[in-house]
């Protein structure tokens, strides 16, 4: 390609033409193309380097983004349901109200990202690392989070429930007004994490024992 703008056009081209649409681009260098609201539905992007790519808006569904790297991708409301992204690098991604539901992201690294209002309801978050990722009000609802790092991440007002954060490491984290009902913290590491006005229901701790909510009486 001569320069961006070529490169841009050409992989435009290639995507959305509907007499020969591309749908694998694994490996390829897709670094800052601007691919906003483009429907990318099921699209190979296995090992792709899209670094600060702006994929806002984007149709994503069932698209393969193993190993991609997303550092400081724009992903704002974004849909990835059913997606894969096992091992991605979203460091510093900007996944704001986007909708992750049912995603594979399984050892995917999101520290520092910012997953605000995101829908993460059922995603295998197994041995990814949120450190420092903003988690505010999004909902994690059935979310296998099972040895995750989410050291210092942001979760105020999460939605938690029936989450496994079995063995997760959850140091200075901020679960303010977090829900945890029915979560399952086993031996998770809950050293300096704050869980002022978190709701606890059925709530298994990481000793064993089972969390209710607490009884005011006045």
């Amino acid at each position: 390609m001569k320069n961006y703008a070529d490169k841009q056009e050409f992989i435009l081209s290639q995507i959305t033409n509907k007499y020969f649409q591309r749908r694998d681009f694994s490996g390829c260098d897709l670094s800052g193309i601007d691919l906003k609201g483009i429907d990318l539905n099921g699209v190979n992007f296995i090992g792709a380097d899209l670094r600060g790519a702006n994929l806002c808006g984007c149709i994503l569904t069932r698209a393969n983004l193993s190993g991609a790297n997303l550092m400081q991708a724009s992903l704002h409301e974004a849909n990835l349901y059913e997606a894969s992204l096992c091992e991605a690098n979203l460091t510093n991604a900007d996944l704001t109200r986007a909708n992750l539901c049912g995603t594979f992201l399984w050892r995917a690294k999101f520290t520092g990202s910012n997953l605000w209002g995101a829908s993460l309801c059922d995603v295998d978050l197994r041995e990814a690392d949120l450190s420092e990722a903003k988690l505010i009000e999004a909902s994690l609802i059935e979310a296998n989070l099972v040895r995750a790092n989410l050291t210092g991440a942001k979760l105020c007002g999460a939605k938690l429930l029936e989450a496994n954060l079995t063995e997760a490491n959850l140091t200075g984290a901020d679960l303010t007004w977090a829900n945890l009902t029915k979560a399952n913290l086993s031996q998770a590491n809950l050293w300096e994490t704050n869980l002022i006005y978190a709701r606890f229901r059925d709530t298994i701790m990481p000793d064993g024992t089972i969390k209710q909510p607490q009884i005011v009486i006045y």
